[in-house]
């Protein structure tokens, strides 16, 4: 028992910190004059360095330090190569799409991604069907992310897991309620800490493991290949990883990530142009740091654990850190995975609360019934629809499943699928329309869901190639199709196209 006391007092106290953040800032927002911009995207005054890390926090989740090391673990160095991919992730999200999403979130009075999507293409079905989809796969992404953190929070705390889902989830929606600011500064706070868990847990596997070279030596005699030669250090992992499933990964977790909207969002929240400059750098140091780096210590991890967990590899690091780490160092380490678990889901959460409590609200009522409602009536329905979805997503975890991992790439290849050609192409090509984004969303996501559902796979490569083919392909012919964007939509998102 006074082992698992000192394990759980760090967390506490980690637990305590996000609470008193929450509660700070829902106190701004009670002298708020704008309360919908302030609760849905900070007021637009976000820094560079809180921006770089509240993106990185809220791309990184429970299994980028449970499953993804797991795999890690079982095939090598071949999943180090499959993450690669997700160092250029923030500087492409805030390079590509940052400094346009501002100005024209700025210009259109948008709060959220669909509102922008909607001043772009001022489509009903459109903005409805998408805050749907959105509200669809964040619950699921919640839902993974509440079963990963409650299950190794109870792997290391001794407690049961009922009661560790109960604790942090309830945690991790109380202080969402207080707003988009709560959630960039927990997302912040939760970024270093993650870094500090990941620093902690690379110290103790290599001390257990005899260092590198004896770690090195531990893997060259394990998974021997036809060859002679062990499989963890192939890129391929002695064929478990297709080439053509790692090309899949720079769609996956590089390039199509433009399309995640809990990501884009971030984009229409900074205070300026620095601030952006600034972010870029940072998020790419830490992204590639703590990404690579915990793929990195899933493989260390195979010197230290050689035969595979009877509960499968995402049990892999709870056991690293309950076998081989002082209680108190394991209750530091823990927070890493909480605060991963924790920062993704409150931005998921924030954002489909946004989705239910504002687009939908819009598309339904209108533009001035929103306008029309007081600073307390709002809040009361963002909060409101925040804690709703909060209880609903910690009700299902009840009932854990295997390999969050999973769940988490669908959800991402779902939402990328989705939103990626009807935002990129709405912001930089004047030919899209209305037609065009309709026609790439059910292509790109309908084959996606229906090639995942099957099981269907072309030539190895991940379901997200078919969904990104085809949502183009519906894109581009759908909006050949149609006619051109009025001329209002020009003046607001391409003026220059007017002028020349």
């Amino acid at each position: 028992m006074e082992n698992v006391n000192s394990a759980i007092w760090p967390v506490l106290l980690f637990l305590a910190v996000l609470i008193a953040i929450g509660l700070w800032c829902n106190r701004s927002l009670k002298h708020s004059r704008d309360f919908q911009r302030d609760f849905y995207i900070g007021g637009r005054n976000l820094g560079g360095v809180v921006l770089a890390l509240t993106l990185v926090a809220t791309y990184g989740s429970v299994s980028s330090f449970v499953s993804g090391p797991g795999i890690a673990w079982q095939l090598g160095y071949g999943w180090v190569v499959f993450a690669a991919p997700q160092i250029i992730t923030g500087f492409f999200i805030l390079g590509v799409l940052g400094k346009k999403m501002a100005v024209l979130a700025r210009r259109t009075g948008s709060l959220t991604v669909v509102d922008l999507i909607d001043a772009r293409y001022g489509s009903k079905p459109l903005s409805v069907l998408l805050a749907l989809v959105l509200i669809v796969f964040f619950t699921a992404t919640v839902v993974g992310q509440f079963i990963g953190g409650a299950q190794i929070f109870a792997a290391i705390t001794g407690y049961d897991y009922k009661i560790g889902l109960l604790i942090f989830a309830t945690v991790t929606v109380i202080y969402t309620s207080s707003g988009f600011k709560a959630v960039a500064l927990t997302d912040a706070v939760c970024a270093v800490l993650m870094l500090t868990g990941m620093a902690t847990l690379g110290y103790s596997i290599v001390s257990s493991g005899g260092g590198l070279d004896g770690i090195e030596m531990t893997l060259s005699k394990q998974n021997i290949g036809d060859d002679g030669c062990s499989n963890l250090f192939k890129p391929d992992a002695g064929g478990a990883l297709p080439y053509t499933l790692l090309f899949s990964s720079w769609l996956l977790v590089g390039f199509c990530t433009l399309g995640l909207p809990q990501s884009m969002v971030r984009c229409m929240s900074y205070k300026k142009s620095s601030n952006l400059s600034t972010a870029m750098v940072v998020a790419t140091i830490v992204c590639g740091a703590l990404m690579i780096g915990m793929t990195l210590l899933g493989v260390l991890s195979r010197g230290v654990i050689i035969t595979k967990p009877q509960n499968g590899t995402d049990a892999v690091i709870p056991l690293l850190i309950v076998n081989h780490m002082s209680p108190v160092m394991a209750g530091i380490t823990i927070i890493g995975p909480l605060a991963a678990t924790m920062s993704t889901v409150s931005s998921l959460l924030i954002a489909s609360a946004s989705a239910v409590a504002r687009d939908l609200v819009k598309q339904v009522k209108g533009e001035t019934y929103l306008t029309a409602q007081s600073p307390a009536a709002s809040k009361k329905v963002a909060v409101t629809t925040t804690l709703v979805l909060g209880a609903i997503s910690i009700l299902l975890a009840l009932y854990p499943q295997d390999i969050v991992v999973w769940v988490n790439m669908f959800a991402f290849g779902g939402l990328e699928s989705a939103f990626m050609w009807c935002v990129v192409l709405g912001l930089f090509w004047p030919r899209m329309n209305t037609r065009g984004a309709v026609l790439g969303i059910v292509l790109g996501l309908g084959l996606y869901v229906i090639a995942m559902a099957t099981g269907w796979k072309f030539m190895g490569f991940h379901n997200i190639v078919i969904g990104t083919v085809a949502g183009l392909a519906g894109s581009v012919l759908g909006s050949l199709s149609a006619p051109r964007p009025g001329i209002e939509t020009m003046r607001i998102f391409f003026p220059h196209k007017l002028s020349s």
